[in-house]
């Protein structure tokens, strides 16, 4: 059976990843793998969730399933955390999964379930596993503009010039904050008009939201999805504690969609029978640390604490990069870098420019120009921007 297999394309970021790793080169720089690290390189555990950890290593008397969907607690926690406390609570349909992909991929089966032969239009560029999984489960795709080489901001002419071709029926995946891949994200003012125009026409918004508060803060970065939430009857959301609580390899995720209240337990049922078909019962060890800190006061004042402090340092970061390349290059084409946010920018340069970097100077980013803020330090901003300077970019 097995010889009817044909081999799958690499994961380019995986395969970025070993090349560094096996790179001689001690002044080498990875701006390729997706995690938050702090100036020594570490993706640390933050001080609140080890204090979790060490309660829960204390308190937890069984490891027994905690529920097809997940501790309540937990889905109502984060909940509210992502839409604000008791918002929508009536409308509310959640199940807890294996980190932002699984709800990713389970939003996108929901769909599938619901309206056969949709099609869901993803923005240009989005993260990579978006169009994978769409692929794999053999939804149609299209593509609407969204990322403007030449400002490095937002297209928004070219996205709704795009989206005026959605219908009843279509999907629209957005990014609720710090878009991955670019770095650049909708305003106040365009996540209304989008609001509006997906409410007139009837699409799904289906929004992936992986890195509140490390944009413009928890509430700041949640501000748009609020707003999509308040203005169109029907929502899914796909949310990650991976970044913003640090706990990559605990798997913790949220699938929640909103529809009206007198449908909520129909949806409810059809996230149980996800779980069911997909994993059973889902992990709960990041669940419930994320639990703990959210529900007790002093954990969650020193969670945000923390997480303000990786914010506010990426912005450092972005802000030297900026002012590094404006003073070598006598220009301001790099300012965007400065104005975007999360742990992403896209430099918008060829895949050649970026083989250049690589092979001349040892840095690392994705061939679409993709560098992670994250993987930078006080020391090595000067570097990168020396290296983008020497090589012409």
């Amino acid at each position: 059976m097995f010889e009817a297999l044909t081999d799958q394309p690499p994961d380019k970021i995986i395969a970025l990843g070993q090349a560094f790793r096996d790179d001689p080169r001690k002044d080498k720089i990875d701006l390729g793998v997706g995690v938050y690290k702090n100036a020594e390189g570490v993706t640390p555990i933050m001080r609140s969730v080890k204090a979790a950890e060490t309660r829960l290593l204390a308190e937890e008397t069984t490891k027994a399933y905690t529920g097809m969907l997940g501790d309540p607690v937990f889905r109502e926690a984060l909940s509210d955390l992502i839409l604000g406390k008791g918002a929508h609570a009536e409308r509310r349909a959640t199940a807890a999964t294996p980190g932002g992909t699984g709800a990713v991929r389970q939003g996108f089966e929901l769909v599938q379930m619901a309206r056969p032969g949709a099609t869901v239009w993803v923005s240009d560029p989005t993260w990579p596993n978006h169009t994978s999984i769409l692929k794999h489960l053999k939804i149609s795709a299209r593509s609407y503009r969204y990322f403007d080489t030449a400002t490095g901001g937002v297209d928004f002419d070219g996205m709704m010039s795009d989206l005026a071709h959605i219908g009843p029926g279509d999907v629209v995946l957005l990014h609720g904050c710090c878009h991955n891949p670019t770095g650049a994200n909708l305003d106040a003012g365009q996540w209304a008009a989008v609001t509006d125009h997906l409410a007139k026409s009837g699409a799904l918004p289906f929004v992936d939201i992986a890195y509140q508060g490390f944009g413009d803060g928890l509430e700041a970065d949640a501000a748009g999805l609020r707003h999509l939430v308040a203005g169109v009857p029907e929502v899914i959301i796909a949310a990650s504690c991976s970044k913003n609580f640090g706990i990559y390899r605990e798997r913790t995720g949220l699938l929640l969609a909103l529809g009206d209240a007198a449908g909520r337990d129909r949806l409810q049922s059809n996230l149980f029978y996800l779980n069911r078909q997909n994993f059973s019962f889902p992990p709960d060890h990041g669940a419930r640390l994320v639990q703990m800190i959210l529900t007790d006061e002093a954990l969650r004042a020193d969670w945000a604490g923390e997480l303000e402090d990786v914010r506010t340092g990426m912005l450092a970061l972005r802000k030297q990069l900026a002012d590094e390349l404006r003073q070598r290059t006598n220009s301001d084409r790099f300012d965007f870098i400065a104005e975007h946010r999360g742990m992403f920018s896209r430099l918008g340069v060829s895949a050649e420019a970026v083989e250049t970097l690589r092979r001349e100077h040892g840095i690392y980013m994705v061939s679409d120009s993709r560098m992670n803020i994250a993987g930078l330090n006080a020391r090595t901003v000067p570097v990168l921007a020396e290296a983008i300077v020497a090589a012409g970019i």
